[in-house]
């Protein structure tokens, strides 16, 4: 395609890999997903919830608090034991769901399209995690503000996680030590290590592990247990991922 013609193309008609791009470039890229202005939009609106009736203020910081602190766990479990359960795929409605918001994001781990997870899950998940909660400290003021903190907190980890796929070292040790386990993760071993910026919780549940302590690399890092074997018994999302079950590093696959 010509640059007349990707220049009068929308950006996101486009394919974006973050293993190609500059931080400039994602950050631009960032702000003009879809997802991410519906999250910010959306915490305007909350906010302007809680302004026309507002908590107190102990119950407004504990809202704001409770989902800050809960996130990480909630992202935890449901990462754990949802994305990369073995039973969404086996579940014919359930199968598109679990390829769009997970499946495919391990495939193809730089591709910007697939790692931000889709509105119908995120915003209900966000919206039972934090304000139920948040009505209990504030009624409906804390409910508000509780669902605000929870998208702007949604933001900033979903922009944490951009930066671990893009082609750059942090010079923070700790954002390189964040990165290079989330790395391990995607190109390693699947099964730890499902913090994206928090791996207390892998902490404890015995799922936290450095490069050096596996070996051995995964077999199904690349198609989270979704092989020829299992697609011939549930073969939904072979179907929809144009009757192929990738293994392999997605570069090298480009290459075959």
């Amino acid at each position: 395609m010509k640059t007349a013609d990707m220049e009068r193309t929308s950006f996101w008609n486009r394919s974006h890999h973050l293993d190609r791009m500059t931080l400039r470039e994602l950050v631009i890229a960032y702000f003009q997903y879809p997802a991410i202005i519906a999250y910010l939009l959306l915490a305007i609106v909350a906010a302007g919830v809680w302004v026309y009736n507002p908590a107190p203020v102990l119950p407004t910081l504990a809202s704001i608090a409770s989902a800050i602190l809960l996130y990480p766990l909630v992202w935890y479990a449901l990462h754990r034991w949802v994305l990369h359960s073995n039973w969404m795929f086996k579940v014919p409605f359930l199968a598109s769901t679990w390829k769009r918001i997970h499946y495919d994001h391990h495939q193809d781990p730089n591709h910007l399209e697939v790692l931000f997870g889709a509105l119908h899950t995120t915003l209900p998940t966000i919206a039972i995690a934090t304000m139920p909660i948040g009505y209990a400290f504030g009624g409906m003021g804390g409910a508000a503000i509780a669902l605000c903190a929870g998208l702007l907190t949604t933001c900033f980890y979903e922009f944490c996680h951009c930066i671990q796929h893009l082609s750059y070292k942090p010079k923070n040790p700790y954002l390189a030590l964040m990165k290079a386990r989330h790395m391990a993760h995607h190109f390693h071993d699947e099964k730890g290590n499902y913090g994206i910026t928090n791996f207390f919780w892998d902490r404890l549940f015995g799922t936290f592990y450095e490069r050096h302590e596996r070996k051995d690399k995964s077999s199904t890092v690349f198609n989270l247990g979704y092989t020829d074997e299992v697609a011939q018994r549930y073969p939904q999302v072979k179907q929809l991922s144009g009757g192929i079950v990738a293994t392999g590093h997605p570069r090298q696959r480009a290459r075959d």
